[in-house]
């Protein structure tokens, strides 16, 4: 058989097998959404100015794809139009939930600015909380055949040393085998970001993370998604308003003047 030229050879594709998908939009309870803004609003109210502040968006073990709840952890600097994120701030306060409850992203407000977009700052922050909690959201895509050229299949207490220069990679198993498939698993996992500002708007982006398990090849992605504000019948009390008003005095700690190694760094 003739070809006309080389780009009518093709190698046969690998067999991949779908086991699930990332989420591609989020899931919000209006529960959450209101205290975000709320802890936006209250923000403005005791410290009289606007500040960049963030938070942790809340999911239950057994669906993580759901955000239910917004934990404020200490902030460790709040400026107008900067806040800071550490991993060691997120190991923090994911030691200080219940059990059954993990964090799935991060939400952070732009206050008065009207940049209603993710900064370069804001991307460096989405590593970060992504890094922490692709353990917690991890789970199996697919399952991917893995093209292995010159595959050697070798029976156990049946080879010899020599037998194992042979081929790029070695199969050895208990028993003769004539053909055979290698299926590596490859894992996903997600979080959310939402930016959000005091006239109440908001943009999100799902930062996405796919692994397989044998090549160890990685990519990683970002997408805006749509976000779907779901009803769970849980509202603000004036309790919970109260609690979360101490809350952000205690934990917001805003300054007007950047420190000057901040300032080295912009």
């Amino acid at each position: 058989m003739r070809f006309k030229d080389l780009s009518q050879i093709k190698r046969p594709k690998p067999l991949e097998i779908t086991l699930g998908n990332l989420p591609q939009h989020i899931l919000m309870a209006k529960y959450a959404k209101d205290k975000a803004f709320k802890i936006n609003e209250m923000v403005g109210m005791i410290f009289e100015k606007s500040f960049e502040w963030y938070g942790f968006t809340l999911a239950n073990n057994d669906h993580p794809e759901m955000i239910v709840d917004i934990g404020l952890p200490q902030n460790d600097l709040n400026l107008q139009d900067y806040t800071t994120l550490g991993s060691q701030r997120i190991a923090e306060f994911q030691e200080s939930l219940p059990e059954d409850v993990m964090i799935n992203g991060w939400i952070h407000s732009h206050g008065a600015l009207n940049y209603r977009h993710f900064s370069h700052t804001d991307a460096e922050n989405h590593r970060t909380v992504l890094d922490f909690v692709a353990a917690r959201t991890r789970k199996p895509l697919a399952k991917k055949e893995v093209a292995v050229q010159d595959l050697v299949l070798l029976q156990k207490d049946r080879f010899v040393e020599k037998d194992l220069g042979k081929g790029s990679v070695c199969l050895i198993t208990d028993g003769p085998i004539t053909e055979a498939k290698i299926m590596e698993t490859i894992y996903g996992s997600f979080c959310y970001c939402i930016v959000i500002g005091d006239e109440g708007w908001h943009q999100q982006e799902i930062h996405c993370r796919e692994r397989s398990i044998l090549s160890g090849h990685t990519t990683v992605r970002s997408q805006a998604a749509d976000i779907e504000f779901v009803d769970t019948g849980k509202s603000l009390s004036q309790v919970d308003i109260s609690a979360l008003s101490d809350e952000v005095e205690d934990k917001i700690k805003p300054r007007t003047d950047p420190p000057p190694e901040l300032i080295e760094r912009m």
